[in-house]
C-alpha cells in the first residue's frame, strides 16, 4: 500500500523544514489582521514558524515576518503573537 505524503513547510526564522503540523502557522488576512492559526486552515497569507521562543525571537529581530507579509509589522502585534505563542509551546 501507498504512503501518504506528509506536507513540508519551512520555519521562516531558523530556515528546517519539518512537517506542516509540527510547524505554527501565523497568518495574515485581507484585513490586514496578523494571528496565530492552530487549525492551519484560515484564510490568508501564511508564515510557518517552529514551535519555540527562540525562533520566535529570531524572526522578530531579522524582521522575517516583515518579508513573508510584505508589510511593517508594529510591536504590538510582535508582543500579541509571543503570547499567544507560549500556548502552543511544548
Amino acid at each position: 500500500m501507498k504512503q501518504k505524503k506528509i506536507p513540508q513547510r519551512k520555519c521562516i526564522a531558523c530556515q528546517n523544514r519539518d512537517a506542516k503540523r509540527d510547524l505554527i502557522r501565523i497568518v495574515k488576512n485581507k484585513e490586514g489582521e496578523i494571528f496565530v492559526d492552530p487549525t492551519g486552515k484560515a484564510n490568508g497569507r501564511g508564515a510557518y514558524i517552529c514551535n519555540s521562543a527562540e525562533c520566535l525571537e529570531k524572526a522578530i529581530k531579522s524582521k522575517a515576518l516583515n518579508r513573508a507579509f510584505k508589510l511593517e509589522i508594529p510591536q504590538q502585534v510582535y508582543e500579541k503573537l509571543t503570547e499567544e505563542m507560549k500556548k502552543y509551546e511544548k
